[in-house]
């Protein structure tokens, strides 16, 4: 069956998130409504009339007349999703329809998109999954002596949990720590955060969390997105004195507690950063790669300055995070 090319006006919302409901690898950043708020544009490209087989959106931007494909913020993984079986061949025809207007495209694909690195410009990303399908107290002994440490640190220093955290607190915590020093989050990014938030609170599938000292100042917060049988940790802000007192281990810690013994796969969400990947490793969480894809369809002069521009610009962001 053919690929088409669908412009956002004619894509049948309801097809589409019935394709990603009952997909093989569906994920909640795939649906309609999480990428009509996180993405400035978004077409697709579609297998199926009557029913949506495969879909893959090309979340895309224009500058100085370019239309380019770029991944939205807090938005992790997307590519090709399918209710069939996705082959090696199903992913080069996807790729190879990308329309040629989408002169540029730096975009993560999920876990069951492979592309052939012979073919495509791929890295791979480091992502955490911890399943917790056993009981507490199994899932407690893969914890590493560090993690089991400071959430006894926290309870020495009276850390209170709750499950009922306004979520711009939440955001706001996040802003005034590690958001001072990540240029590229704006006002809008943070806005739409807190619509997506609130429109999964109003689905019943976020859950906001957080971690409050004895003196009730919330110092570490987590948003948790469920669906497709994953608990998605898409976003946590700390302070100092979370650090210090060990507070996320126990929000995280809590958490895998009030989930364990059901079929839920707790994704943290990253990370290539060392430090991160080593704290999320530490609750017994394993490796899981998903693709990242560079495609580059400018003429060959335009094409060498804009990787030299786009070199410059990562080393940039690179340092500012």
């Amino acid at each position: 069956m053919s690929i088409r090319y669908v412009a956002n006006e004619f894509i049948n919302k309801t097809k589409w998130d019935q394709c990603i409901r009952q997909a093989v690898n569906g994920r909640v950043y795939a649906y309609s409504w999480y990428l009509d708020i996180m993405s400035d544009n978004w077409d697709a490209l579609i297998i199926g009339e009557d029913t949506y087989e495969t879909v893959f959106p090309l979340t895309f931007r224009k500058k100085m007349g370019i239309h380019y494909l770029h991944q939205p913020f807090f938005t992790q993984q997307l590519g090709i999703f399918s209710v069939n079986k996705i082959t090696p061949e199903l992913i080069d025809d996807f790729l190879n329809a990308i329309p040629t207007k989408f002169v540029f495209a730096e975009i993560n694909l999920n876990t069951l998109n492979k592309p052939d690195p012979e073919k495509w410009n791929v890295i791979n990303n480091a992502n955490y999954e911890l399943d917790l399908i056993e009981p507490f107290d199994s899932l407690y002994k893969g914890f590493s002596t560090n993690i089991k440490r400071n959430v006894v640190k926290a309870e020495q220093k009276l850390i209170r949990v709750s499950d009922t955290v306004n979520p711009e607190e939440t955001i706001k915590l996040f802003r005034e720590n590690r958001g001072a020093s990540l240029q590229k989050l704006k006002d809008n990014d943070y806005k739409r955060l807190t619509q997506l938030i609130y429109h999964g609170i109003h689905k019943q599938i976020a859950f906001s969390y957080g971690a409050y000292t004895n003196t009730n100042t919330l110092c570490a917060g987590m948003i948790i997105f469920i669906s497709h049988f994953k608990a998605t940790f898409l976003f946590s802000a700390t302070n100092d004195e979370a650090r210090e007192s060990g507070a996320m281990s126990m929000l995280i810690s809590q958490f895998v507690f009030s989930a364990a013994g059901n079929h839920l796969t707790l994704d943290f969400e990253g990370s290539n950063n060392p430090q991160l990947a080593r704290f999320y490793k530490s609750f017994g969480a394993q490796r899981i790669e998903y693709p990242s894809v560079t495609i580059n369809k400018f003429p060959f002069p335009l094409k060498q300055a804009f990787k030299f521009y786009k070199s410059i610009k990562t080393g940039k962001e690179s340092k500012e995070a």
